[in-house]
Parts: C-alpha cells; sequence; structure tokens
C-alpha cells in the first residue's frame, strides 16, 4: 500500500530539523535511483507544514543537495523543467539538476516529486547595503531575461500569474474587512484598536491602486502570453540570490510561475525598504537601474512597477498572519509596535513614490 507524504508537525520533544521516519526512509529508496554513494546527509530546511524538506548530501561525486517538493507533481514538473530549460538552454547560474541512472530529472515518491541538484560552492549572501541590493536586481534581471521562451512539458501544470493581478489587487480591499471585523471581534487586545485605526487608510490605498491598475496599460501587456514574459522566482531575496565565485546564482526555484517580470522586483524594493524602515529614492533608482542592465525595463512595464509599488504589500503581508490566531496576533506586544513601524515607513513612501511617478528615463538612467 502506498504511503503518502503529509504535512507533519513539530512538537516539544523533536527539532526545527526534524523529518518522519517513515519520510526519511523515502528518501535513502529515493537516493538508490542515484550514481553515487552517499558519505552522509543532513536536513538543512524543512517546510513541515506543507509536508517539504531538504538535504545537503556529501557523495563521492562532491556535495548534493536532495529535495523533497511539498506542490503536487504537476506543479513541481513545472518547476523542475523549468530549472533544466535555465540550465541546459540558457546557461543560467542557477544549481544543475543530477540525473537518476534511468536518465530522469526526478523520482515520485509518496505521491510527492524528489530531485537532487548540484550543491553549490561557495555561496555567500551578498552584503545588506545599496551594493548588495544592486546585485540582487541585477541577477533576477537576467533570470528573467533568460527564462523568457520556456515551455513547460505536457504533463506539467502551467503556472501561470499574468492574467491574475486583478483578482490579487481585489484579494487586498477585500481582506481589508477582514481585518477590520477580527480586530473588532477582539476589543480588549492592544493591537485591536491602533489597526481599526489604520484599516481604513490602507483600504483607501488598495481602491486607488486598482483603479490605477484598471486604467494602466496591464491588458495589453498581459495579451503577450507566458512564453514572451518568462518566469518571475516569487521568493527571490537576499537568501535566494547569493555570490559565487563566478557571479550572482539563483537557487530554490521551487515556485517559479510566468508572471510581469516586475513582480519580484517590486517585491525586492518594498521589502528593502521596509527594512530600511524609509522609502529612499536614491536606493530605489540605483536597483531599477541594476534590473534595467539585464532586463530592460518599457515605460509601460515601468508605469505598472509604480502602481504595485503604491498597493499596501507590507501592511497586507504582516497583518494577514492575524487570520490564523487573531487574538494571540493582537496580544503580542510586537504588534502594536510592527503597526507603528509600518504607519511611520509609509509616510515616507509616497513623497518618493511620487518623485520616482512619471520619470522613467531617469530611472533607469537615460
Amino acid at each position: 500500500m502506498t504511503q503518502y507524504i503529509e504535512p507533519w508537525e513539530t512538537h516539544e520533544f523533536t527539532h526545527e530539523f526534524y523529518v518522519p521516519e517513515y519520510i526519511e526512509q523515502m528518501a535513502q529508496n529515493v537516493l538508490l535511483h542515484y550514481d553515487f554513494s552517499v558519505n552522509s546527509m543532513e536536513v538543512v530546511t524543512t517546510k513541515s507544514d506543507k509536508g517539504g524538506a531538504i538535504w545537503k548530501l556529501n557523495t563521492d561525486h562532491g556535495p548534493k543537495s536532495l529535495k523533497l517538493l511539498h506542490r503536487r507533481p504537476g506543479r513541481s514538473l513545472f518547476s523542475l523543467a523549468a530549472q533544466e530549460y535555465l540550465v541546459s538552454v540558457k546557461h543560467a547560474r542557477v544549481p544543475p539538476i543530477v540525473k537518476t541512472k534511468e536518465g530522469e530529472n526526478f523520482i515520485e515518491a509518496g505521491d510527492k516529486l524528489w530531485f537532487v541538484a548540484e550543491w553549490i560552492e561557495p555561496l555567500e549572501p551578498v552584503s545588506k547595503d545599496l551594493e548588495g541590493a544592486k546585485h540582487l536586481c541585477r541577477a533576477v534581471g537576467e533570470f528573467h531575461h533568460l527564462s523568457k521562451g520556456y515551455s513547460p512539458p505536457p504533463k506539467a501544470e502551467i503556472a501561470t500569474r499574468i492574467h491574475k493581478w486583478p483578482k490579487t489587487y481585489k484579494k487586498v480591499i477585500e481582506k481589508m474587512n477582514w481585518f477590520r471585523n477580527i480586530a473588532a471581534a477582539f476589543p480588549h487586545c492592544p493591537a485591536s484598536a491602533p489597526l481599526l485605526a489604520v484599516i481604513d487608510k490602507f483600504e483607501t490605498q488598495a481602491k486607488t491602486s486598482h483603479e490605477m491598475l484598471v486604467q494602466s496599460s496591464y491588458w495589453e501587456l498581459a495579451k503577450n502570453g507566458n512564453e514572451y514574459w518568462g518566469l518571475v522566482h516569487q521568493d527571490y531575496g537576499w537568501s535566494n540570490g547569493q555570490m559565487g565565485k563566478n557571479g550572482m546564482w539563483i537557487i530554490d526555484l521551487d515556485g517559479v510561475a510566468y508572471d510581469l517580470p516586475i513582480r519580484d522586483l517590486r517585491k525586492l524594493i518594498s521589502g528593502t525598504m521596509a527594512d530600511l524602515g524609509n522609502w529612499d529614492v536614491h536606493w530605489i533608482t540605483e536597483m531599477i537601474k541594476a534590473y534595467h542592465e539585464a532586463n530592460p525595463l518599457t515605460e509601460e512595464l515601468y508605469d505598472l512597477l509604480m502602481i504595485d509599488l503604491s498597493l499596501p504589500n507590507e501592511f497586507y503581508k504582516n497583518i494577514k498572519e492575524m487570520v490564523y490566531q487573531p487574538e494571540v496576533f493582537l496580544k503580542e506586544p510586537s504588534t502594536v509596535q510592527l503597526i507603528q513601524s509600518i504607519m511611520d515607513t509609509d509616510k515616507t513612501k509616497w513623497p518618493a513614490l511620487e518623485a520616482l511617478k512619471n520619470d522613467w528615463k531617469g530611472a533607469i538612467g537615460i
């Protein structure tokens, strides 16, 4: 009888790298399909809530990684074929997949896909300063450029977000009312009143961003289709873009999807500004220039980037965690500080966006 891999919980008697014994046994069986000997293996990360894990392998053919992908097999096939395309066809700096003895890219076990990739050494995170941010932007621009033309295999589940932008914006608007109702339901919690005091402001921002999106060139851009635009990483940042001997490498491609490329750039900019605690026009301009060097931005894409930056992304990303454990979230003293920090940073966002708006040529250095 086939045993299916399920998400698992970590308990007091386990640790963050705990993997159930039956999955460890599956891992051993998967490795029998490869033409190398494993001297040691170590769990380096888990997604216990989703049913995924990564091991570092020390083998007689050098260091490698073994990954148990938590997504549906068809969805994982999409990302694995993309990784193969980027390495074999475009010679991108992403980890090469190690073939099985049968010449395949993966093994299916437990209704999940497993694969082995080269462990790239040495890799180091870039410095958390403007130069580091520019390295990240240039690298993801190169990734976007090289991913154009990717066509998934017939059995892959096509992952595309190109036509979903309006739906995403509407979801942000709708969730504002969720946040409002939850905070109102727990009036005794310290963070409820501060949250209720700012929700209207961010809801208005989201509605304005949606109106701008609807009136923008988004619809025409989306018509170009999946292969024209290529892939976005979806989880790109300071840990998934790292410096190696011969330049920047992009790792952990499990969640790649078709999308307009500026979505990765927007996340990188808005996240970096949140870390700075201040929207810095010079930083943003330099990050956009670095990206443009590798994957040129048209004026239409630049305008769309400005719209996506105007969405209350950081507020939504941080506050949506409340939905899972409302009372715990609203009672945490750190939540009050979080709301205040988001508000303080947001005040600097609008002068920065106003300075950048309608200045595509200045932003890309023309």
